[in-house]
């Protein structure tokens, strides 16, 4: 039996349109391909884990409160239920006040790894920043960078893969799964 494949996923950019500083639930508008994929993905065995970072808490800009009523819109538009994500983290530290789990730090991807006895050569690490790559590349699992733009965002920190959107993410992860 293989191992279970899972995916780490960030919110915005990634799922949602990245509005900077999110805090209005009727503003979450989900990105092409993600409803469709994710439900293919997890009829398929997938276990999905949100990794966010959601300075803005910290800096004034939202509350915990906002930024959960935000997930909850974006569950609600995704439209397969709570339990979505197998677990979820929000980092809430900034660039010049880290927290231990904010990316690029790999620490919540190890800590899942660990804990839900997942291998590291099933998992993917999905986001539109380099802070993304970076936190999967230093858990030792595989990256996609989404760019709907063609210019290529990291010169110096390549992902496995870069993608326009979600469908083509779900072709690359699709086409990987079948080579194992």
């Amino acid at each position: 039996m293989l191992p279970r494949p899972a995916l780490f996923l960030d919110r915005d950019g990634t799922l949602i349109e990245d509005l900077h500083y999110l805090s209005d639930p009727n503003k979450v508008r989900l990105l092409p391909g993600v409803r469709e994929c994710l439900s293919l993905l997890k009829k398929g065995g997938w276990l999905v884990f949100l990794f966010s970072n959601q300075s803005g808490i910290r800096r004034g800009f939202c509350t915990l409160e906002q930024v959960n009523a935000c997930n909850q819109r974006m569950l609600e538009l995704i439209g397969l239920g709570q339990d979505l994500f197998t677990k979820t983290c929000l980092a809430l530290g900034t660039s010049e006040q880290p927290c231990e789990y904010r990316k690029p730090s790999p620490k919540f991807i190890l800590e899942c790894l660990e804990g839900f006895c997942l291998d590291p050569n099933f998992c993917w690490m999905i986001g539109d920043k380099e802070t993304d790559v970076e936190a999967g590349q230093r858990a030792h699992i595989r990256t996609i960078l989404i760019q709907p733009k063609s210019e290529i965002l990291s010169k110096t920190l390549p992902a496995d893969f870069v993608c326009k959107d979600f469908f083509e993410v779900f072709d690359r992860l699709r086409e990987k799964k079948r080579q194992m």
